[in-house]
């Protein structure tokens, strides 16, 4: 774990501030900045982003919380996401996830042993038209079925 954020992560903070307004409308940037240095977002780099803001930590805190795409323990370098919402589920996302947790031999929120993968669900990937779908990383994938997924998981090294 990282306890503390680098200066050149400070700056960058700070040049996203630079670009707005208000200081709060740079959080979220600041946030990923915070995330890809420290490699989640442990209460001692979310304090640090509190106060390079100047913003309370509870809000920074409640902030991070709301969205999927941050994390508070360290993952697998690849995110898988599966999606849930109901056009996901009425084609057989619950196969796919099913297959997924076989294939890779963990639970829902685990990371393999290797930390190649972290498997996580998600409400809605906003894809409805290729469900079911995954994301692993920023990539899309499908429509799925279990056959296809470990074509897909060998893209990922």
């Amino acid at each position: 774990m990282k306890a503390a954020l680098s200066e050149a992560s400070k700056v960058e903070i700070r040049r996203l501030m630079a670009q707005f307004p208000q200081r709060q409308s740079a959080l979220l940037g600041a946030l990923f900045v915070a995330q890809d240095e420290a490699g989640a977002l442990y209460p001692e780099i979310i304090a640090e982003v509190a106060e390079v803001i100047d913003l309370p930590v509870s809000e920074v805190t409640s902030v991070a919380s709301f969205y999927h795409l941050y994390r508070f323990s360290p993952e697998g370098r690849h995110l898988i996401q599966v999606c849930t919402n109901i056009s996901c589920l009425l084609s057989g996302c619950d196969r796919v996830l099913r297959a997924l947790k076989q294939r890779l031999d963990i639970e829902m929120g685990g990371t393999t042993p290797d930390g190649r993968f972290t498997l996580k669900t998600a409400e809605c990937l906003a894809a409805c038209e290729t469900a079911p779908m995954m994301m692993v990383g920023p990539d899309r994938h499908g429509p799925l079925a279990p056959e296809n997924l470990d074509e897909i998981l060998a893209r990922y090294g």
